[in-house]
């Protein structure tokens, strides 16, 4: 008997409190895991809110249905729906629970997200000295909405939050890193296991009419945005008549208990939604129920959580109208329209959207939610004193996109330092070269800058002509370059007096957008990977044969820059001892063999020893002999040229194969202007000396016209959107 009343007094007694439809969705999961483990926890229920109101459908039945015992209700909802009511109800809470916790004692307190109940709870328990555990804290959504989640989450001493990135929020707000657990949202747990189940066909015909098909409905979710009453009504509006005009089956829900609902439903119900044909409004929809209309409707549209969650485990297009979400972690499946100002903008977002189908995402849950937050329980301290700890490391802001951006055409202004010409381009996300601009580069670092600017400045001004919203400045330069900074550290020698140079600075400062640099070889990796022969492909490297040889090597579908920024001089890979003398002061690189100086320092030799010219060639006394003239001399049977150009291209391939012996790309791309004569002695040289396991590797020629252009626009089109159109 002492044994069991000892075994009895170490359980853990947890308090789950729950207020609303959307709150129970995410502890259910929880609720059972707890009941599950009767020898490890005590399970209290106690209910308040909206879950005890007959106009929101009376929730608190579908927790009895799951066979929970709720130890105590609390009405604590003052109705008027407004901006006091909603005051009033949070004082009536707090009025009222500390009795029942009081009485209860628990050893633990979960409360969920960022209702105004929720911080009732949290302030309650707060002054009582109970231990309490925010789920789904750290997240950033938008309106009152973050000001009482971030509220509750000073109150709470634990957190289980969804992501990565709302761990790091928490971590910023200086909450203690080892009490905060990285779960993954609970929901995800039922989400994942049972949202294929056979009868959703069923499900859907129940709620929307048999004549409705899976992926040819929408499910509507607006709630108020306490912050902006007035104009949350105007989009509720607006989304209503832009469904009406979009014209198929939609299950409409009520909105929630916020102050705004009462004139959101008037308006519902001005426009006569209830009684309309293509329309089903209801005030609740079971959660197993409600999973298997979400993933299989064609669009679901508003600004529920459950959109920008949820939804996206699915792959379900979801159009997130308002701000009410703005800042929260999305798959690509979301499409936000925060300035929902018309009608059509709302129809043309159901446009793109209705009927496409995405990738599923796990950005908020992989399943396993459920089971870590038990253990993270049962790991609490409950002898460690309640003080917090804190700690105050840098926030990192989340960029998302807006459907503003799609109405115009995304754009980079894209700008290649080069050694004789300086070069400025508008480029649409498509790798479209809208607009160019090419000047003389200057000598001096600031006529270079005052340059680019002047360019970059009259490429803005024209781009609003062209409806190009430019996203940010990319720049591609040769030599040796930190990224991260934006400095150029060492230069090559064709474009003198531009070493640890900022260039960032100064750009960023006078044309108010975000600046990315980078090498020139870097550059035309990251160009084939968005809009060449690398897309879509996990491990290349790209070679520049132009004025001298560089490149980029791409792994695991990142750019490898190295630990001093200096990976991918695959033009200074040294394939002969006793070789020419390269500009960067070695002996034997490829660059010395195959860039094109190299060749034009080869034809300058056989011109002055009257070895270059063959029948049908002439050189001018004003012209400079280079490149070019080698190549058709040899196509014209020179063998002194075709030596040279075997010897080049040789010293090409030996440098290829080093590199697939190093990092095993599964396709090389020649660049640059070189390129296509380099093709099949690299190809020659590897069939004769590679490995075996590498001898199948592609070689391909570049089919882009600019390389070093489109690989700058590409840093700053990947890195400012989330989305491809």
């Amino acid at each position: 008997m002492e044994r069991s009343e000892k075994r009895l007094k170490e359980r853990l007694r947890v308090c789950v409190a729950t207020c609303n439809r959307a709150d129970y969705s995410k502890l259910a999961p929880i609720m059972f895991g707890i009941k599950s483990h009767p020898e490890i926890f005590d399970l209290e229920v106690v209910v308040l809110g909206s879950h005890l109101i007959d106009d929101y459908g009376n929730t608190f039945r579908m927790i009895e249905q799951d066979e929970f015992d709720i130890g105590s209700k609390l009405h604590t909802i003052v109705r008027g729906e407004d901006e006091a009511a909603m005051v009033e109800s949070v004082g009536l809470a707090l009025v009222k629970l500390p009795d029942v916790l009081q009485r209860l004692a628990p050893d633990i307190l979960l409360v969920h997200g960022d209702r105004f109940d929720a911080l009732a709870l949290a302030t309650a328990a707060a002054l009582m000295n109970i231990r309490i555990l925010h789920l789904e804290g750290g997240e950033v959504s938008g309106t009152i909405d973050d000001s009482i989640r971030h509220a509750i989450s000073k109150l709470a001493h634990y957190h289980a939050v969804c992501t990565r990135s709302a761990e790091r929020h928490l971590i910023s707000m200086c909450e203690d890193h080892s009490h905060i657990l990285l779960a993954g949202c609970p929901s995800y747990d039922k989400l994942l296991s049972a949202h294929q189940r056979d009868d959703y066909t069923d499900i859907i015909k129940s709620w929307l009419g048999d004549d409705v098909k899976e992926q040819d409905y929408i499910v509507a979710l607006q709630h108020p945005v306490t912050t902006d009453i007035k104009n949350s009504i105007k989009i509720y509006e607006l989304m209503l008549d832009a469904l009406i005009s979009f014209n198929k089956r939609t299950l409409v829900l009520f909105p929630n208990i916020d102050a705004g609902s009462k004139e959101m439903v008037r308006v519902m119900r001005r426009k006569g939604i209830e009684q309309h044909p293509n329309f089903r409004a209801v005030k609740h929809v079971p959660f197993d129920q409600f999973i298997q209309l979400v993933a299989h409707a064609g669009c679901m549209i508003g600004n529920s959580s459950c959109g920008v969650r949820e939804a996206g485990a699915f792959g379900t297009p979801v159009i997130n109208l308002g701000t009410r979400q703005t800042g929260r972690e999305t798959g690509e499946n979301v499409l936000h329209v925060r300035d929902a100002d018309t009608h059509n903008k709302i129809y043309h977002a159901l446009e793109l959207q209705f009927g496409k189908r995405y990738p599923c995402s796990k950005i908020y849950g992989d399943g396993n939610a459920v089971q870590r937050i038990l253990k993270f329980m049962q790991s609490i301290d409950l002898s460690e004193p309640l003080q917090k700890k804190f700690c105050f490391p840098p926030v990192k802001e989340c960029i998302s996109q807006d459907i503003d951006h799609i109405l115009e055409t995304q754009s980079a202004l894209a700008v290649d330092l080069g050694g004789t010409n300086l070069r400025v381009a508008i480029v649409s996300m498509k790798g479209k070269v809208v607009k160019k601009y090419v000047q003389l580069n200057p000598k001096t670092f600031e006529e270079r800058i005052e340059l680019i600017l002047t360019m970059c400045k009259q490429a803005m001004a024209d781009a609003v002509h062209l409806n190009c919203r430019i996203l940010g400045v990319g720049v591609s330069t040769g030599g040796r370059v930190n990224p991260q900074d934006g400095i150029v550290l060492h230069s090559t020698k064709l474009i003198n007096e531009w070493s640890s140079v900022d260039i960032r600075t100064p750009l960023s400062s006078a044309l108010h957008l975000p600046v990315w640099v980078d090498n020139d070889g870097n550059c035309a990796a990251l160009a084939e990977r968005k809009f060449g022969h690398g897309k879509g492909m996990e491990n290349f490297v790209t070679i520049i044969t132009g004025t001298g040889i560089g490149g980029g090597i791409i792994q695991h579908n990142e750019l490898i820059h190295g630990s001093t920024f200096c990976a991918a001089e695959l033009g200074h890979i040294v394939v002969s001892l006793e070789g020419p003398e390269c500009m960067c002061g070695s002996h034997g690189c490829i660059e010395a063999y195959s860039s094109g100086l190299a060749l034009q320092r080869e034809a300058k030799r056989l011109h002055d020893e009257d070895l270059l010219l063959v029948e049908g060639m002439t050189v001018n006394n004003k012209e400079q002999v280079n490149a070019i003239h080698l190549i058709n001399a040899a196509h014209l049977g020179n063998s002194k040229a075709e030596s040279v150009l075997h010897t080049a291209g040789t010293a090409l391939g030996l440098g290829i194969v080093n590199i697939l012996h190093m990092i095993n790309p599964s396709l090389v791309i020649l660049s640059g202007v070189l390129a296509a004569h380099y093709e099949n002695p690299v190809r020659q040289v590897i069939s004769q000396r590679a490995l075996l396991s590498a001898q199948g590797t592609k070689v391909m020629v570049s089919e882009l016209e600019d390389p070093a252009l489109l690989g700058a626009a590409s840093m700053v089109l990947d890195y400012t959107t989330r989305r491809t159109y």
